[in-house]
């Protein structure tokens, strides 16, 4: 069992997206956090059916990689979730993952019955999102959406790393205080983790 799980969402493996993140993760483990990585592109998840096998016991009835990183994630204190801006929310990658916990919502919400608003979050969880516009609302679907993500994770958002214009491989170099952000941000996330 890791401290943190990080997550790399992006579809590219050296994109602004993963060396930002990479940066987040070395500075969480500079702190002392033994980091979990996972990266998504590199599981086997089909999307979400929506055929409710959940219903019965909150357990999703489409069986391939998806169980692993769910258990991986559930297992941390903390995580790290980064992904690209694709029209205004999540890559596919992310929404996919995302789509395939509504099984936890089931097995929180319909099966355990517990009430919404009364719960107490256990974990936290940090996002990192990198866009590529100047978009006033650029991250809003993403914030929303992982508002409610880390709900079904008993998890509250502790801080949120959002970067814009950032498209092309490397432009992320042309900002080291966005990669001294995050690395500052990785060792704070560490002490918050461990604050509960």
């Amino acid at each position: 069992m890791s401290e943190i799980v990080a997550v790399y969402g992006s579809p590219r493996r050296k994109g602004n997206t993963a060396t930002i993140l990479k940066r987040t993760v070395a500075g969480a483990r500079d702190a002392g956090a033994e980091v979990d990585e996972i990266v998504l592109r590199d599981y086997k998840m089909s999307p979400c059916l929506e055929i409710y096998g959940c219903k019965k016991e909150g357990e999703c009835a489409i069986n391939d990689d998806f169980q692993q990183v769910r258990d991986r994630i559930l297992s941390a204190k903390g995580l790290i979730i980064a992904s690209p801006i694709f029209f205004y929310t999540v890559s596919a990658h992310v929404k996919i993952l995302m789509d395939r916990c509504q099984s936890l919502w089931v097995k929180k919400y319909w099966i355990d019955k517990v009430a919404y608003n009364k719960w107490e979050p256990t974990r936290k969880g940090l996002v990192i999102g990198v866009g590529a516009t100047r978009g006033k609302k650029l991250f809003d679907g993403m914030l929303l959406s992982m508002k409610y993500f880390f709900d079904v994770l008993d998890m509250e958002l502790w801080d949120s790393l959002l970067y814009r214009q950032l498209d092309f491989e490397g432009d992320v170099d042309k900002h080291p205080e966005y990669l001294d952000q995050a690395y500052q941000r990785g060792q704070d996330f560490v002490k918050a983790v461990r604050e509960i």
